[in-house]
């Protein structure tokens, strides 16, 4: 579920948004004045802070300033002082939005949708490139299991392909024929090391260049290496 918290000491402002909030699902936790407001936003994730400017105890700019030193938590501020000194002061102490009272609520939660549509694509964006993996021009995306060599598509057996996603998960270690085995086959597998050497060289048959030097060393007595 989203997080929001909201820090606004005007309690039936604080109240109604609280409650239009709930209304879409989002879980809220309200703090009425500034002091609470920052332990909170410091102590637990949000995924985003909903800040009033004028509040008892610490004021919204410092504990916006105060987040922001630690934080990357998206701030809207939301403050009766609409001048444009007071806008840029906001969002020069760290605020990603700032929504002046009074305010339809439409507005606010159209603001919020956006926040958190923004830290879904940022996070499709970093699983997306957690699932490719590149070496040199190889490339593989572990997601949809396609192997490249450059722009030309690998086709490899489901084995092969286990072998292959070792290697690549572990450019510059070197895997000793016990540990790929392990891996690849499985630790009670009952084969030998010596079917590493015979999948290794079908990998290089497949994935190599011809010509050129193997993207797959060995390492004598010990096993192989992929390195950059």
């Amino acid at each position: 579920m989203k997080k929001i918290l909201l820090i606004e000491d005007e309690r039936n402002l604080a109240r109604f948004v609280e409650l239009e909030l709930r209304n879409e699902a989002y879980l809220v936790t309200v703090a009425y004045e500034g002091t609470n407001g920052l332990e909170l936003a410091l102590q637990e994730e949000w995924g985003v802070i909903l800040l009033d400017l004028m509040l008892p105890g610490i004021s919204g700019l410092d504990i916006c300033r105060q987040v922001r030193a630690i934080k990357r938590t998206p701030i809207i501020m939301l403050t009766a002082r609409d001048s444009i000194a007071d806008r840029v002061s906001g969002l020069d102490s760290g605020a990603d939005d700032y929504i002046p009272k009074p305010f339809a609520i439409e507005e606010l939660l159209a603001r919020i949708r956006v926040v958190f549509r923004r830290q879904e694509d940022e996070a499709g964006e970093a699983k997306e490139g957690k699932s490719l993996l590149v070496f040199q021009n190889l490339s593989v995306d572990t997601d949809s299991r396609m192997v490249r060599r450059g722009t030309e598509l690998i086709e490899l057996t489901k084995r092969e392909y286990a072998l292959f996603v070792t290697f690549m998960s572990n450019v510059n270690r070197v895997l000793t024929r016990e540990t790929l085995l392990d891996q690849v086959w499985g630790f009670d597998a009952p084969v030998d090391t010596n079917v590493v050497d015979v999948y290794v060289r079908y990998l290089r048959n497949k994935i190599d260049t011809p010509g050129e030097a193997s993207y797959i060393q060995t390492q004598r007595g010990i096993g192989y290496v992929m390195r950059r």
